[in-house]
């Protein structure tokens, strides 16, 4: 909310030039005034502090927390054994996955995942290419007859 101040001069009009501040160099401008707005309502002000909290919080005073760097929060797609199973038909039919003999080859990056989890029940023999996967996905994988083939990238 705006509040719009009223200039002393309309009060003090018979005062000349000076309007009440005395010297004329006491009141020249917005650099007698120290800022605009809230200026100066730092931590030292501490009569406006509860004032300033109750309506702005207490982020109103510096800074908190940080932010990640970006090469942090990359973030890896991953997929379950369940959904493979589920969708390997289709992949099949789209060229995206391959059947050699009695195994199926998937390419996970192809389908663009980057990691592969335990989530499900491995029904077919899988042999899988992906950078990254977990202990409990290569454990079932390997207990149909199917291998995984991990490298983490350098």
């Amino acid at each position: 909310m705006v509040v719009y101040k009223r200039k002393k001069d309309k009060r003090m009009r018979g005062a000349k030039t000076t309007h009440g501040f005395g010297s004329k160099k006491k009141n020249r401008g917005a650099g007698n005034r120290g800022g605009k707005g809230m200026a100066g309502t730092g931590k030292r002000a501490d009569q406006k502090k509860p004032s300033i909290i109750n309506q702005y919080g207490n982020s109103y005073y510096g800074k908190k927390g940080f932010k990640r760097p970006q090469e942090v929060q990359a973030h890896i797609q991953t997929v379950n054994i369940e959904y493979l199973e589920a969708h390997l038909e289709s992949y099949v039919h789209q060229g995206l996955v391959t059947k050699e003999g009695d195994s199926f080859v998937v390419d996970l990056e192809k389908l663009g995942y980057q990691k592969l989890l335990g989530k499900g029940k491995a029904r077919h023999k899988l042999h899988i290419r992906t950078p990254f996967v977990s202990a409990s996905a290569v454990m079932k994988i390997q207990a149909t007859g199917g291998r995984v083939d991990h490298n983490v990238p350098a």
